[in-house]
């Protein structure tokens, strides 16, 4: 496979693509041309809809990374012509019919469960005071109280949006677990990238494994990019 060098990014629920900037630091430093989505993640619809804009502007082909919520985004936007490969990050897999909200309804004993709180209009919110724990426990401190207090509402109608058809079906995907994750515990990462036939790389880190730890997030990036098996 052809090295890749365009790079799209894809937030998830309750945070902004500004998050990604360490890894967008790390990606441009090695040459490589990186977009951030904006998603509004009021609904899966509208937020294929701003991953695809940013595809159709793009000169080649690229690689579509998603994080948490964002793994769904890109399941279903990657089946876009300029998508060569997928990179889960901490992110939810799902298959045909599947939705975050589907496949968080029946946890495993004794597995974590994200503090959302109930919708207000429509939209949900993470406990500000447990948001550090959940999901940011290996950010500093004053990066993650940042982040529980600028929280972007997620639309009940991203959370259960379903999948039409998986892109990784089709196209070559690589999965980075963080085995501290409190809001995707690891099983459920593990099972989803199995399933989804992945190359699986492993690393110590929270759910926000994307902020606290970019150079491996981009290393991971960089092996779909260049099609090498992260294994090896």
């Amino acid at each position: 496979m052809a090295t890749i060098r365009n790079i799209v990014l894809v937030h998830g629920g309750f945070v902004d693509g500004s998050g990604w900037r360490g890894v967008y630091d790390h990606l441009t430093a090695d040459g490589y041309r990186v977009a951030v989505v904006q998603n509004p993640t009021l609904s899966l619809a509208g937020d294929v809809a701003a991953t695809h804009q940013v595809l159709d502007g793009l000169d080649g082909p690229a690689v579509l990374v998603g994080h948490s919520y964002g793994g769904v985004v890109i399941t279903e936007a990657g089946n876009h012509p300029g998508v060569a490969a997928l990179a889960y990050i901490a992110a939810f897999a799902p298959d045909k019919g599947e939705s975050v909200g589907s496949l968080i309804a029946d946890p495993a004993p004794g597995a974590p469960v994200p503090p959302i709180l109930p919708p207000t209009n429509g939209r949900l919110f993470l406990d500000r005071d447990r948001f550090a724990a959940s999901f940011a426990a290996d950010v500093p401190e004053p990066t993650a109280v940042f982040m529980a207090d600028s929280q972007v509402p997620w639309g009940v109608d991203a959370l259960d949006g379903a999948v039409s058809a998986p892109a990784w079906q089709t196209k070559p995907s690589w999965y980075l677990v963080a085995t501290d994750d409190r809001m995707i515990p690891p099983a459920a990462q593990r099972a989803m990238s199995e399933r989804a036939g992945a190359t699986v790389t492993e690393t110590p880190g929270s759910h926000a494994v994307y902020v606290s730890r970019p150079a491996v997030v981009a290393a991971v990036i960089s092996q779909a990019a260049n099609g090498l098996d992260a294994r090896s």
